[in-house]
Protein backbone atom coordinates (compact mmCIF):
# COMPACT_ATOMS: atom_id res chain seq x y z
CA UNK A 1 0.00 0.00 0.00
CA UNK A 2 3.18 2.16 -0.61
CA UNK A 3 0.91 4.44 -3.26
CA UNK A 4 -1.61 5.28 -1.20
CA UNK A 5 0.31 6.41 2.38
CA UNK A 6 1.12 9.71 0.55
CA UNK A 7 -2.14 10.38 0.11
CA UNK A 8 -3.26 9.24 3.94
CA UNK A 9 0.18 11.39 5.12
CA UNK A 10 -1.52 14.37 3.51
CA UNK A 11 -4.87 13.69 5.17
CA UNK A 12 -3.95 13.27 8.71
CA UNK A 13 -1.85 16.61 8.52
CA UNK A 14 -4.94 18.39 7.64
CA UNK A 15 -6.85 17.14 10.69
CA UNK A 16 -4.15 18.66 12.57
CA UNK A 17 -2.21 21.34 10.82
CA UNK A 18 -4.84 22.68 7.94
CA UNK A 19 -8.17 23.52 9.40
CA UNK A 20 -8.31 26.28 9.33
CA UNK A 21 -6.21 27.37 5.43
CA UNK A 22 -7.63 28.22 2.36
CA UNK A 23 -8.49 32.17 2.66
CA UNK A 24 -10.05 32.64 -1.20
CA UNK A 25 -7.66 34.67 -3.06
CA UNK A 26 -8.99 38.31 -4.16
CA UNK A 27 -9.63 36.77 -8.18
CA UNK A 28 -12.36 34.17 -6.61
CA UNK A 29 -15.96 34.55 -6.99
CA UNK A 30 -17.28 33.19 -3.50
CA UNK A 31 -20.29 33.15 -1.49
CA UNK A 32 -21.11 32.38 2.01
CA UNK A 33 -24.09 30.19 3.63
CA UNK A 34 -25.22 29.85 6.41
CA UNK A 35 -25.51 26.76 8.68
CA UNK A 36 -29.44 25.72 9.29
CA UNK A 37 -30.80 22.49 11.28
CA UNK A 38 -27.75 21.46 12.80
CA UNK A 39 -28.28 18.77 15.27
CA UNK A 40 -26.02 18.20 18.32
CA UNK A 41 -22.82 16.40 17.86
CA UNK A 42 -24.45 13.79 20.39
CA UNK A 43 -26.72 12.63 18.18
CA UNK A 44 -27.52 9.28 18.81
CA UNK A 45 -27.76 5.98 16.02
CA UNK A 46 -29.64 2.76 15.64
CA UNK A 47 -27.96 0.15 15.02
CA UNK A 48 -29.41 -2.33 11.94
CA UNK A 49 -28.44 -5.51 10.90
CA UNK A 50 -27.97 -6.02 7.64
CA UNK A 51 -27.04 -9.14 5.07
CA UNK A 52 -23.48 -8.83 4.67
CA UNK A 53 -20.95 -10.58 2.41
CA UNK A 54 -17.36 -10.00 2.43
CA UNK A 55 -15.07 -11.21 -0.46
CA UNK A 56 -11.36 -10.99 0.09
CA UNK A 57 -8.70 -10.29 -2.42
CA UNK A 58 -6.08 -12.72 -4.08
CA UNK A 59 -2.99 -10.75 -2.08
CA UNK A 60 -3.17 -8.14 1.16
CA UNK A 61 -1.73 -4.59 0.99
CA UNK A 62 -4.52 -3.93 -2.33
CA UNK A 63 -4.74 0.12 -1.40
CA UNK A 64 -8.75 -0.39 -2.04
CA UNK A 65 -10.33 3.46 -2.88
CA UNK A 66 -13.19 4.25 -4.87
CA UNK A 67 -15.34 1.47 -6.72
CA UNK A 68 -18.17 1.98 -9.69
CA UNK A 69 -20.53 -0.88 -10.57
CA UNK A 70 -21.53 -1.22 -14.26
CA UNK A 71 -24.71 -2.42 -16.13
CA UNK A 72 -24.11 -5.68 -15.58
CA UNK A 73 -23.16 -5.26 -11.61
CA UNK A 74 -19.64 -6.06 -11.84
CA UNK A 75 -17.75 -4.07 -9.33
CA UNK A 76 -14.39 -2.10 -10.50
CA UNK A 77 -12.16 -0.37 -8.79
CA UNK A 78 -8.49 0.79 -8.56
CA UNK A 79 -5.78 -1.22 -6.67
CA UNK A 80 -3.24 1.54 -5.71
CA UNK A 81 -0.75 -1.10 -3.16
CA UNK A 82 -0.68 -3.26 -6.80
CA UNK A 83 -0.79 -1.55 -9.68
CA UNK A 84 -4.35 -3.19 -11.18
CA UNK A 85 -7.57 -1.97 -12.69
CA UNK A 86 -9.58 -5.25 -11.19
CA UNK A 87 -13.09 -5.98 -10.91
CA UNK A 88 -15.00 -8.30 -9.41
CA UNK A 89 -18.12 -10.11 -10.77
CA UNK A 90 -20.51 -11.56 -8.09
CA UNK A 91 -22.26 -14.01 -10.13
CA UNK A 92 -19.01 -15.75 -10.05
CA UNK A 93 -17.60 -14.57 -7.56
CA UNK A 94 -13.92 -13.90 -9.30
CA UNK A 95 -11.97 -11.13 -9.32
CA UNK A 96 -9.59 -10.14 -12.50
CA UNK A 97 -6.79 -7.81 -12.25
CA UNK A 98 -5.38 -6.38 -15.10
CA UNK A 99 -1.99 -3.78 -15.33
CA UNK A 100 -3.00 -0.47 -16.95
CA UNK A 101 -0.62 0.71 -19.53
CA UNK A 102 2.13 2.65 -18.02
CA UNK A 103 0.67 2.51 -14.57
CA UNK A 104 1.78 3.95 -12.00
CA UNK A 105 -0.67 2.32 -8.71
CA UNK A 106 -2.33 5.56 -8.90
CA UNK A 107 -5.33 4.33 -10.12
CA UNK A 108 -8.35 6.84 -8.14
CA UNK A 109 -11.67 7.76 -9.67
CA UNK A 110 -13.43 5.33 -11.50
CA UNK A 111 -16.79 6.09 -13.94
CA UNK A 112 -18.91 3.87 -15.67
CA UNK A 113 -20.17 5.53 -19.42
CA UNK A 114 -23.15 4.49 -20.88
CA UNK A 115 -21.70 2.24 -23.23
CA UNK A 116 -20.08 0.31 -19.79
CA UNK A 117 -16.76 0.66 -20.60
CA UNK A 118 -14.50 2.45 -18.04
CA UNK A 119 -13.36 5.50 -17.28
CA UNK A 120 -10.48 6.02 -14.81
CA UNK A 121 -8.11 8.51 -13.54
CA UNK A 122 -4.39 7.53 -13.19
CA UNK A 123 -3.07 10.20 -10.46
CA UNK A 124 0.53 8.44 -10.42
CA UNK A 125 0.83 8.43 -14.40
CA UNK A 126 -0.91 11.51 -15.10
CA UNK A 127 -3.59 9.91 -17.38
CA UNK A 128 -7.58 9.91 -17.95
CA UNK A 129 -7.61 6.04 -18.85
CA UNK A 130 -10.31 4.47 -20.97
CA UNK A 131 -10.49 0.71 -21.10
CA UNK A 132 -13.14 -1.43 -23.15
CA UNK A 133 -14.08 -4.58 -21.23
CA UNK A 134 -15.24 -6.21 -24.64
CA UNK A 135 -11.90 -5.85 -26.09
CA UNK A 136 -9.73 -5.77 -23.26
CA UNK A 137 -8.10 -2.62 -25.08
CA UNK A 138 -7.00 1.07 -23.37
CA UNK A 139 -7.32 4.20 -24.46
CA UNK A 140 -5.16 6.84 -22.20
CA UNK A 141 -5.24 10.67 -22.61
CA UNK A 142 -2.19 12.23 -21.13
CA UNK A 143 -1.74 15.15 -18.57
CA UNK A 144 0.28 18.20 -18.97
CA UNK A 145 2.83 17.81 -15.86
CA UNK A 146 3.36 20.99 -13.93
CA UNK A 147 6.41 22.86 -12.46
CA UNK A 148 6.38 24.82 -9.33
CA UNK A 149 8.71 25.92 -6.21
CA UNK A 150 9.08 23.44 -3.41
CA UNK A 151 7.19 24.39 -0.57
CA UNK A 152 9.81 23.18 1.63
CA UNK A 153 12.43 24.56 -0.73
CA UNK A 154 12.10 27.69 -2.39
CA UNK A 155 15.54 27.22 -4.00
CA UNK A 156 13.92 23.83 -5.47
CA UNK A 157 11.43 23.21 -8.86
CA UNK A 158 9.71 20.72 -8.48
CA UNK A 159 8.17 19.18 -11.66
CA UNK A 160 4.79 16.33 -10.76
CA UNK A 161 1.88 15.14 -12.48
CA UNK A 162 -0.97 17.01 -12.48
CA UNK A 163 -2.51 14.47 -10.37
CA UNK A 164 -6.13 13.79 -11.47
CA UNK A 165 -8.27 12.45 -8.59
CA UNK A 166 -11.92 11.89 -9.11
CA UNK A 167 -13.82 11.79 -11.92
CA UNK A 168 -17.64 12.63 -12.74
CA UNK A 169 -19.22 12.26 -16.33
CA UNK A 170 -22.11 14.81 -17.61
CA UNK A 171 -25.00 13.97 -19.60
CA UNK A 172 -22.61 14.20 -23.22
CA UNK A 173 -20.65 11.68 -21.45
CA UNK A 174 -17.40 14.03 -21.02
CA UNK A 175 -15.23 12.98 -18.70
CA UNK A 176 -14.81 16.01 -15.65
CA UNK A 177 -12.16 15.35 -12.98
CA UNK A 178 -9.80 16.96 -9.97
CA UNK A 179 -6.28 17.88 -10.25
CA UNK A 180 -4.78 17.77 -6.92
CA UNK A 181 -1.17 19.23 -7.93
CA UNK A 182 -2.71 21.58 -10.68
CA UNK A 183 -5.42 23.79 -8.43
CA UNK A 184 -8.10 22.93 -11.45
CA UNK A 185 -10.64 21.42 -12.65
CA UNK A 186 -10.11 19.14 -15.57
CA UNK A 187 -12.54 18.30 -18.73
CA UNK A 188 -12.18 15.68 -21.68
CA UNK A 189 -14.46 15.68 -24.35
CA UNK A 190 -14.42 12.21 -25.75
CA UNK A 191 -15.69 13.02 -29.19
CA UNK A 192 -12.50 14.82 -30.14
CA UNK A 193 -10.09 13.85 -27.30
CA UNK A 194 -9.19 17.51 -26.23
CA UNK A 195 -9.11 18.74 -22.36
CA UNK A 196 -10.30 21.79 -21.50
CA UNK A 197 -9.04 22.98 -18.33
CA UNK A 198 -10.57 25.15 -15.10
CA UNK A 199 -7.72 26.60 -12.73
CA UNK A 200 -9.16 27.27 -9.73
CA UNK A 201 -5.83 29.11 -8.02
CA UNK A 202 -3.51 31.97 -9.83
CA UNK A 203 -0.28 29.46 -8.52
CA UNK A 204 -0.09 25.82 -7.63
CA UNK A 205 -0.33 24.74 -3.97
CA UNK A 206 0.97 21.53 -4.47
CA UNK A 207 -1.04 18.89 -2.57
CA UNK A 208 -3.57 20.51 -0.39
CA UNK A 209 -5.97 18.25 -2.03
CA UNK A 210 -8.00 21.50 -3.77
CA UNK A 211 -10.06 20.62 -5.46
CA UNK A 212 -11.00 16.79 -4.21
CA UNK A 213 -14.26 15.05 -4.88
CA UNK A 214 -16.61 15.83 -8.21
CA UNK A 215 -19.64 15.53 -9.02
CA UNK A 216 -22.22 16.83 -12.18
CA UNK A 217 -25.91 17.04 -11.04
CA UNK A 218 -28.95 16.77 -13.28
CA UNK A 219 -28.60 20.24 -14.63
CA UNK A 220 -25.06 19.93 -15.90
CA UNK A 221 -23.38 22.50 -13.27
CA UNK A 222 -20.32 20.73 -11.44
CA UNK A 223 -19.53 20.65 -8.00
CA UNK A 224 -16.69 19.99 -6.20
CA UNK A 225 -14.58 19.89 -2.69
CA UNK A 226 -11.84 21.74 -1.57
CA UNK A 227 -10.63 19.58 1.38
CA UNK A 228 -7.85 22.21 2.93
CA UNK A 229 -10.06 25.25 2.43
CA UNK A 230 -13.67 23.69 3.73
CA UNK A 231 -15.44 24.94 0.72
CA UNK A 232 -18.28 23.67 -1.93
CA UNK A 233 -17.44 24.61 -5.20
CA UNK A 234 -19.64 25.31 -8.60
CA UNK A 235 -18.37 25.38 -12.05
CA UNK A 236 -21.01 26.36 -14.64
CA UNK A 237 -19.81 24.58 -17.79
CA UNK A 238 -21.27 26.99 -20.15
CA UNK A 239 -19.83 30.09 -18.94
CA UNK A 240 -16.74 28.98 -16.61
CA UNK A 241 -18.04 30.80 -13.94
CA UNK A 242 -17.03 29.23 -10.48
CA UNK A 243 -18.50 30.19 -7.53
CA UNK A 244 -17.51 29.29 -3.83
CA UNK A 245 -19.97 28.36 -0.61
CA UNK A 246 -18.81 27.59 2.99
CA UNK A 247 -20.93 26.63 6.07
CA UNK A 248 -20.07 28.64 8.64
CA UNK A 249 -17.76 27.27 11.37
CA UNK A 250 -17.05 24.75 9.19
CA UNK A 251 -13.07 24.25 9.14
CA UNK A 252 -13.49 20.47 8.18
CA UNK A 253 -11.81 18.31 5.60
CA UNK A 254 -14.53 17.96 2.70
CA UNK A 255 -14.22 15.06 0.84
CA UNK A 256 -16.88 13.50 -1.50
CA UNK A 257 -20.16 15.56 -2.91
CA UNK A 258 -22.89 13.96 -4.85
CA UNK A 259 -26.13 15.37 -5.93
CA UNK A 260 -29.59 13.75 -5.08
CA UNK A 261 -32.72 13.79 -7.47
CA UNK A 262 -34.14 16.99 -5.57
CA UNK A 263 -30.96 18.83 -6.85
CA UNK A 264 -29.55 18.90 -3.33
CA UNK A 265 -25.44 18.47 -2.89
CA UNK A 266 -24.10 16.34 -0.29
CA UNK A 267 -20.75 16.15 0.88
CA UNK A 268 -18.63 14.34 3.79
CA UNK A 269 -15.89 15.28 5.70
CA UNK A 270 -13.02 12.92 6.42
CA UNK A 271 -13.00 14.56 9.99
CA UNK A 272 -15.50 15.95 12.37
CA UNK A 273 -17.85 13.33 11.72
CA UNK A 274 -19.98 15.81 9.37
CA UNK A 275 -22.51 14.82 6.83
CA UNK A 276 -23.23 18.28 5.16
CA UNK A 277 -26.50 19.14 2.91
CA UNK A 278 -26.24 22.24 0.64
CA UNK A 279 -29.26 23.48 -1.40
CA UNK A 280 -28.43 25.30 -4.22
CA UNK A 281 -31.77 27.59 -4.32
CA UNK A 282 -31.32 28.32 -1.18
CA UNK A 283 -27.75 28.32 -0.65
CA UNK A 284 -28.02 26.64 3.09
CA UNK A 285 -26.60 24.23 4.80
CA UNK A 286 -27.64 21.69 6.73
CA UNK A 287 -25.41 19.53 9.02
CA UNK A 288 -25.77 16.26 10.16
CA UNK A 289 -22.84 14.80 12.88
CA UNK A 290 -22.44 10.89 12.99
CA UNK A 291 -22.17 9.76 16.41
CA UNK A 292 -19.00 7.90 17.17
CA UNK A 293 -17.15 6.84 20.19
CA UNK A 294 -13.68 7.43 19.37
CA UNK A 295 -12.12 10.28 18.10
CA UNK A 296 -9.63 9.04 15.45
CA UNK A 297 -9.41 10.30 11.90
CA UNK A 298 -11.71 8.49 9.38
CA UNK A 299 -14.52 9.54 9.53
CA UNK A 300 -16.80 10.13 6.88
CA UNK A 301 -15.68 9.38 3.67
CA UNK A 302 -18.15 7.34 0.71
CA UNK A 303 -21.18 8.79 -0.17
CA UNK A 304 -24.23 7.42 -2.33
CA UNK A 305 -27.44 9.49 -2.78
CA UNK A 306 -29.62 6.48 -3.01
CA UNK A 307 -32.73 6.61 -5.84
CA UNK A 308 -35.27 6.81 -2.69
CA UNK A 309 -33.64 9.84 -1.37
CA UNK A 310 -31.57 7.45 1.29
CA UNK A 311 -28.03 9.04 1.69
CA UNK A 312 -25.35 6.54 2.69
CA UNK A 313 -21.98 7.00 3.86
CA UNK A 314 -19.07 4.87 4.75
CA UNK A 315 -17.96 5.45 8.49
CA UNK A 316 -14.32 4.70 8.79
CA UNK A 317 -13.49 4.75 11.92
CA UNK A 318 -16.54 3.22 13.30
CA UNK A 319 -16.17 0.80 10.70
CA UNK A 320 -20.00 1.11 9.57
CA UNK A 321 -21.83 1.73 6.55
CA UNK A 322 -24.42 4.53 7.72
CA UNK A 323 -27.68 5.16 6.68
CA UNK A 324 -28.97 9.38 7.09
CA UNK A 325 -32.85 8.88 8.41
CA UNK A 326 -32.98 12.77 7.41
CA UNK A 327 -36.73 13.05 8.98
CA UNK A 328 -35.54 12.42 12.29
CA UNK A 329 -31.85 13.71 11.53
CA UNK A 330 -30.40 10.62 12.63
CA UNK A 331 -28.14 7.78 11.64
CA UNK A 332 -28.74 4.12 11.34
CA UNK A 333 -25.29 2.55 11.74
CA UNK A 334 -24.80 -1.09 9.78
CA UNK A 335 -21.66 -2.85 11.64
CA UNK A 336 -19.60 -4.68 9.29
CA UNK A 337 -18.44 -8.04 10.17
CA UNK A 338 -14.55 -7.95 10.06
CA UNK A 339 -13.55 -5.37 12.46
CA UNK A 340 -10.96 -2.38 11.81
CA UNK A 341 -11.67 -2.80 8.08
CA UNK A 342 -11.23 0.81 7.42
CA UNK A 343 -14.61 0.62 4.90
CA UNK A 344 -13.65 4.15 2.39
CA UNK A 345 -15.85 3.89 -1.06
CA UNK A 346 -19.02 2.74 -1.63
CA UNK A 347 -21.31 2.47 -4.52
CA UNK A 348 -25.40 1.11 -4.71
CA UNK A 349 -26.88 -1.06 -7.42
CA UNK A 350 -29.65 -1.39 -9.46
CA UNK A 351 -30.88 -3.51 -7.06
CA UNK A 352 -30.08 -0.94 -3.87
CA UNK A 353 -27.38 -3.58 -3.00
CA UNK A 354 -24.48 -1.49 -1.52
CA UNK A 355 -21.14 -2.36 -2.37
CA UNK A 356 -18.00 -0.78 -0.26
CA UNK A 357 -14.17 -1.16 -0.24
CA UNK A 358 -12.49 -2.64 2.64
CA UNK A 359 -8.84 -0.49 2.62
CA UNK A 360 -7.70 -2.67 5.99
CA UNK A 361 -8.74 -5.79 5.26
CA UNK A 362 -8.58 -5.83 1.45
CA UNK A 363 -12.16 -6.98 0.91
CA UNK A 364 -15.36 -6.21 -1.12
CA UNK A 365 -18.43 -5.77 0.64
CA UNK A 366 -21.52 -6.62 0.28
CA UNK A 367 -24.66 -5.28 2.51
CA UNK A 368 -28.25 -5.61 1.46
CA UNK A 369 -30.17 -3.64 4.20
Amino acid sequence: MKRLLPLLTILIFFFSACSGAGTPPASDTSASASTTGQPSANTSATSAIGRFQEYALPQTNSGLMRPAIDHQGRVWFGEMGHNYLAVFDPQTQTFRQMTPPRGAAGIMGISIASDNTIWFAEQYANYIGHYFPTTGQYQTYDLPKITTPDPSNKNNILTLPSAPNDTALDAQGNVWFTELNADSIGMLNVKTGQFKQYPLTPTKSVQKLNPYGITVDGHGIVWFTEASSSRLGQLDPRTGAISYFAAQGNNNTLMEVTSDAQGNIWITAFDGYLLLKFDPVTERFTSYYAPHATNGTGALYGLVAAPDGAIWVTVAAENVVARLDETTGRFVYYPIPTRDSSPLGIVMGSDHTLWFTEASSDKIGRLQP
